[in-house]
């Protein structure tokens, strides 16, 4: 079937070309030429699998197409062409599904071309947001052992709100109250959790909490954020272009954002040196939300204080110490069960130790 299919995409492929008709009107010409050659039988199922995946493999994803739209499927990775696994409720599994080393490119180049972003020798990394706001990460050799490495992040259909999350008993109605009354009183508050933890749902959750009148400017590696806030501006880091030059870095948009008069200012995850723009702009009294990965409450906070270290040697260990004490009020702690369900394990607020000069967490 798979042999069939490349031949009636290819054929489609190269009848759009020659008459400029629309992918659907070719790939049903394709079919009936296939029909007419006595290449498949006159069987309707068939012809309607036959017809989705030729429309796979011209204007979607190719094999990767059916689990982009199962939405039981939270994740997708490729380790090689017939190592294609998923995650479902926090799970992974196999699926057997088998493609070949020039199809995984096709699709790679495919789902980069509207984003404008390249993956080569040069550059053999990349991340990327597809037209459904799913994030693609990509890795090719020789920084990968031989084959292309791809992770897709799939995302709720909705944005999902606190009531949601109370309701799939990721929060219960304690810490309900508790984040409803910081976010009415623009507390800064750090979400901290492991990879799939469930640290973007929460903090698209907490902005959807947001007053219509406030300004919302967020920014991030890839976008990620949703949210049905109106008054909002998404921003997102650039790579070097081909030329090798016109990144534009994380701790850059921190500083942008600044000057487009934010009333709420939203961090994606904080990882390197821009944490240290972050504390800054929230000394200064902007209220900001931001996530990081920390296995606690507490490891969250102690990376918090370090992660600006990395911005320069002349910046005083103390002084950011006592800044996050001041300046995050909050830490919610996210964590994916060994079951796969995704909870909210910690609500801490953040005081500063007079006795060890650190900041420390105290459960609420």
């Amino acid at each position: 079937m798979q042999n069939l299919v490349k031949n009636v995409a290819a054929n489609a492929r190269n009848l759009a070309l020659a008459d400029r008709s629309d992918p659907e009107r070719a790939i049903a010409r394709a079919i009936d030429f296939a029909f007419e050659q006595k290449q498949i039988d006159a069987s309707q199922t068939i012809e309607n699998r036959l017809r989705l995946e030729v429309s796979n493999e011209l204007t979607g994803f190719g094999i990767l197409q059916p689990l982009l739209d199962d939405a039981e499927v939270e994740e997708i990775w490729v380790n090689s062409p017939t190592e294609i696994f998923v995650s479902k409720s926090g799970q992974n599994f196999f699926t057997g599904l088998k493609s070949t080393e020039s199809e995984i490119r096709s699709i790679v180049e495919r789902m980069l071309r509207p984003t404008g972003r390249r993956v080569d020798r040069s550059s053999p990394f990349v991340d990327a947001t597809l037209p459904d706001g799913s994030r693609l990460h990509v890795a090719i050799p020789d920084v990968t052992k031989r084959h292309w490495s791809i992770n897709i992040r799939k995302f709720p259909s909705k944005v999902l709100t606190l009531a949601d999350l109370v309701a799939a008993s990721v929060l219960n109605a304690d810490q309900l109250q508790k984040l409803q009354i910081a976010m009415a009183t623009k507390k800064n508050i750090l979400v901290s959790g492991a990879t799939q933890a469930g640290k973007t749902t929460l903090l698209c959750a907490l902005l959807e909490t947001l007053d219509d009148t406030e300004r919302l400017v967020t920014v991030e590696e890839t976008f990620e954020i949703r949210t049905s806030h109106r008054d909002w501006v998404a921003l997102q880091t650039r790579p070097d272009s081909i030329e090798g030059s016109g990144s534009i870095a994380l701790r850059r948009l921190i500083k942008e954002a600044l000057r487009m008069r934010p009333s709420m200012l939203v961090v994606g995850e904080v990882r390197e040196a821009e944490s240290l723009d972050l504390l800054i702009a929230l000394n200064s009294g902007l209220p900001g939300l931001c996530t990081i990965h920390a296995n606690s409450a507490s490891e969250a906070i102690s990376k918090l204080s370090t992660l600006p270290l990395l911005a320069g040697q002349n910046i005083p260990g103390e002084f950011i110490r006592r800044t996050v004490s001041q300046v995050v009020d909050l830490v919610v702690h996210c964590e994916l069960t060994e079951s796969g369900r995704r909870q909210i394990s910690e609500v801490c607020e953040v005081q500063f130790n007079a006795e060890t000069l650190e900041p420390r967490v105290v459960r609420l």
